[in-house]
Order: C-alpha cells, then structure tokens, then sequence
C-alpha cells in the first residue's frame, strides 16, 4: 500500500512497501507521459529505479518491457498505440556530461522521445529546466520512500495526476 504526503505544490513524497506497489506507482505515472517528457531517476544501488521504471514502462504500454539497462545504456521501446518512443538511458557508467555526448544525449533531450533517466545526477547540468526528478530511497529491505520533485508546471501537473491517482490507505 502507498502511503502519500505533500510537503508542496511541486513535491510529493509516496511510500512503498514492496516491489509490487513500486512498480505500481510506476505504472501510475507512465499513463500519463506524454511525448517530450524527461523522467529523472535517482537513488543508491538497489534502491529500485529499474523496478520504477519497469512500471513506467508498463503503464506507458512499452513494448519490449523494461529491464535493467546497464550493459546496453540506452533502451529503445515503442508502443502498438500509436508507435510513439521510450528512450530508458542508464548513466552509472558515464563519468559525466562531455562523456554522454557519445551517447547523442544533447540530441535525446531535444526530441519528443520520452526520457527516462537513471543515475542523471551525472550529466545534471545538461538536463532540460524542465523535468520531473524522483529520488527512491531505501527505509529498510521491503520499504521505499519516492520523493517527486517537478521543475516546471508540466511536470507539476504529473505531480498532481499521481496525488489524485495513487491508492492511499483509508
């Protein structure tokens, strides 16, 4: 079960308690991207970012799934609907901004891809103004905490999609 609470406007803080309501939170926010957005994903390791991002995924209707983009960087999907594109970037392995330039990153954030961004700290001052950045942070082995914090009224109003769409506990 999710457990919400709003700091701010532009910050909402979701509980999780397992890999299923992770993915499920996910899976809730991935509905409703929409072309352009730019997702940015940040945590320790094994904090759970593929396990959001596979959820995204889901709710997006990407096809393939999503799954761990380490040895691959960059992950391409597409849906059936409408043939729109996912781009899932994993940056652990890239030592900063100059270094993603081999992978077309300037080009990816210009697009009308959908970008989700694992380890963006790493080429932070290369991000769009506007995004939408979520912190996972471990609280035990079973527990999550998800801190959403949106650059932008776009990303504000992904902010308040999942306020209103996430199940909170009665």
């Amino acid at each position: 079960m999710a457990d919400l609470k709003t700091s701010e406007l532009r910050e909402l803080r979701v509980k999780s308690d397992s890999i299923t309501c992770t993915e499920a939170i996910g899976a809730v926010l991935g509905r409703g991207l929409q072309p352009g957005d730019v997702i940015c994903l940040s945590g320790m390791l094994g904090a759970g970012k593929t396990v959001f991002s596979r959820g995204i995924g889901h709710g997006w209707g990407a096809v393939p799934a999503l799954t761990r983009p380490t040895y691959n960087l960059v992950h391409l999907h597409r849906r059936a609907l409408d043939k729109q594109q996912l781009e899932h970037i994993d940056l652990y392995r890239i030592s900063g901004a100059n270094e993603a330039d081999t992978l077309g990153i300037d080009d990816l954030l210009d697009s009308e891809t959908i970008l989700i961004l694992e380890w963006p700290e790493r080429i932070r001052e290369r991000l769009p103004q506007a995004h939408l950045w979520i912190d996972i942070e471990l609280v035990d082995d079973n527990q999550r905490e998800l801190v959403f914090r949106a650059q932008g009224s776009r990303y504000a109003a992904r902010i308040d999609a999942l306020r209103r769409d996430v199940q909170v506990p009665g």
